[in-house]
Formats: structure tokens, sequence, C-alpha cells
């Protein structure tokens, strides 16, 4: 999903991400500075259906409005995938461990993890 937050916000004359925030705190929905920024700074990775919708009634909007599907990337995201289960790890190297990008994890077959000191 492409995330157009500041462009809504600025369609309305809200340039800064704290003046947005207390317009929120003024409908209901108290957040954190934290979250403001991540919804501000990039797209959150989550988000709950209550707070979007203030954020819409905010912005007199929809959520149609903020958040626009990217179906190229889901296809891409399902190539990736398909090719991860068919053996390959994605950077077409035929190795699984990842050809020298990290250890190579064993199973630790009849040596189970020692007891917690006392």
């Amino acid at each position: 999903m492409q995330w157009s937050l500041r462009l809504r916000a600025a369609e309305r004359g809200i340039w800064k991400s704290a003046e947005l925030r207390r317009m929120l705190a003024d409908a209901g929905l108290e957040i954190s500075a934290g979250k403001m920024s991540s919804w501000w700074a990039g797209t959150p990775p989550t988000m709950r259906l209550e707070e979007l919708d203030v954020l819409c009634a905010v912005l007199e909007c929809t959520p149609n409005d903020l958040m626009t599907p990217e179906p190229d990337k889901v296809a891409a995201r399902r190539a990736r995938d398909a090719e991860a289960a068919n053996g390959g790890n994605g950077n077409g190297d035929d190795n699984p461990n990842g050809g020298g990008n990290g250890p190579v994890v064993s199973p630790r077959f009849g040596q189970p993890r020692s007891t917690p000191p006392l």
C-alpha cells in the first residue's frame, strides 16, 4: 500500500505532524509522538480501525484517499515467495543457506540444551 497521509494533510493546510496530532486529540484520539512520527514519516506497519476512522474524520477524507493499492509489489512478492518455496533463496544462489551470508545453522540432534543454573 502507498500511504498518502502527508499529501492529504497538506491538502487541508496541515504542514506539521504536531498540528495533526493536536487535531486528532481534539477529536478524541490521543496518540504518542512516536506513533504520530511513524504515521507522518512513512507507511505505518499497523493501524487500528478506530484510529483510521478518526484520522479520516479530521482530514475529511476516506481510507481510499490515504491508501492506494500497489498490485505490482504483491505480484513481485508472490514470485519471490514461489521461488523460495521451490528451493531458491531469491538472490540467484542455489545454496539454501545463503551462500556465505551468515553462519550455517545445524540441528542439535541428541544434544539438548543445557539446563539453567540453580
